[in-house]
């Protein structure tokens, strides 16, 4: 099973345009003919200005409007689009998370440059897992920037960090998602509500005081956990199959699996190897590498029902599990950043 998007070509692009002073019957014919379902609807510089589908050309019709009637009083000005510098799998996300059938792609000031499309509408599986996102820090190595909003609600590339992890989620099939807020909780609360716009359910886990990114697990307890949980930071910039890491978790017997990444670091002097006082080998600015923890996990029930209500790192549960002999696993992330410090959240903004 394959789902995919296309960005149409220029060619193709120009036959869906339509200009804001155009008729409901020119706007059929643009439809017709362009064969993507819907006409977009721009000013003489190319601007879009809303977006008409055939379904919106009935319902104006039944409502009495004629075939000469202005068709930019039935277009859509509330439509969904991406900038020309998101990515395609960002946009796939997109339009799994809200079933949508077509995106535009704008550039920075607003003019229609792309089209994506979902060559076949296939509902992404629906899976029967579901996420906690740890979203309760402060934040406060970002200074300034969090002291009135909550570090998962910083914006990259126009979109909350948070709101990007959960259409993320949304798009790979998981329906049921857990927030644990503490501070500026309101905010993410008012933003999110019960999830409904975003395609999921949400509930919030509300730390009330600081339970570190192991013990708001805790605050599962009563609920009908069946299946390994994913639980990863609210701070991350990440694009990841969900399901294969779901999917290694179940068919590898863990009680954990850590999302892994590899980290270079390239030392900036001249190294030596010695021995005794003696040197025995010159190493010109090594490159070191570490298997780095991404904040990302998939845990299973039996784990989460032993955490405690109170501050836990969830890496003591990774000892506690390592030293119980239990499974614990390593599936790899290479597209991800960290949004803690000034410089991370610049790179993830592309700055």
């Amino acid at each position: 099973m394959k789902t995919e998007t296309n960005l149409l070509n220029e060619s193709r692009i120009e036959r869906l345009l339509v200009n804001q002073d155009a008729t409901i019957l020119e706007s059929m014919r643009v439809i017709d003919e362009g064969a993507a379902r819907l006409a977009l609807v721009v000013d003489r510089q190319r601007k879009l200005l809303g977006v008409i589908t055939d379904g919106d050309l009935r319902r104006a019709l039944l409502n009495g409007a004629d075939l000469h009637s202005a068709v930019m009083p039935f277009a859509n000005t509330a439509y969904r689009s991406v900038n020309v510098k998101t990515s395609r799998n960002e946009a796939l996300d997109l339009m799994k998370c809200f079933t949508i059938e077509q995106l535009p792609v704008l550039d920075d000031a607003g003019f229609v440059c792309g089209l994506h499309l979902l060559n076949q509408l296939i509902q992404v599986e629906t899976l029967p897992n579901a996420a906690v996102i740890l979203a309760g820090g402060k934040g406060t190595r970002l200074g300034a920037l969090t002291k009135t909003t909550p570090k998962p609600m910083i914006s990259v590339a126009g979109r909350p960090i948070l709101e990007r992890i959960i259409i993320h989620l949304v798009g790979s099939g998981i329906r049921k998602i857990y927030l644990s807020v503490n501070y500026l909780s309101e905010q993410i609360e008012q933003h999110f509500g019960d999830g409904n716009q975003f395609g999921c359910s949400i509930e919030y886990l509300k730390e009330d005081k600081p339970l570190g990114t192991g013990g708001p697990l805790a605050l599962l307890h009563g609920q009908q956990i069946e299946h390994a949980t994913l639980v990863m930071n609210g701070d991350l910039v990440v694009d990841f199959d969900v399901q294969a890491m779901l999917s290694q978790h179940h068919r590898d017997a863990n009680v954990i699996t850590v999302g892994v990444k590899n980290y270079t670091h390239q030392v900036p002097f001249g190294c030596l190897q010695t021995n005794g006082g003696m040197v025995t080998k010159l190493v010109e600015k090594p490159v070191l590498q570490q298997t780095i923890n991404t904040g990302i996990y998939a845990i299973s029930p039996e784990i989460i029902a032993t955490v405690k209500p109170k501050f836990t790192p969830i890496t003591s549960l990774i000892e506690e599990a390592l030293s119980e002999k239990k499974h614990v696993g390593a599936f790899r992330i290479d597209d991800w950043i960290d949004v803690g410090q000034p410089h991370q959240l610049a790179e993830a903004r592309g700055e």
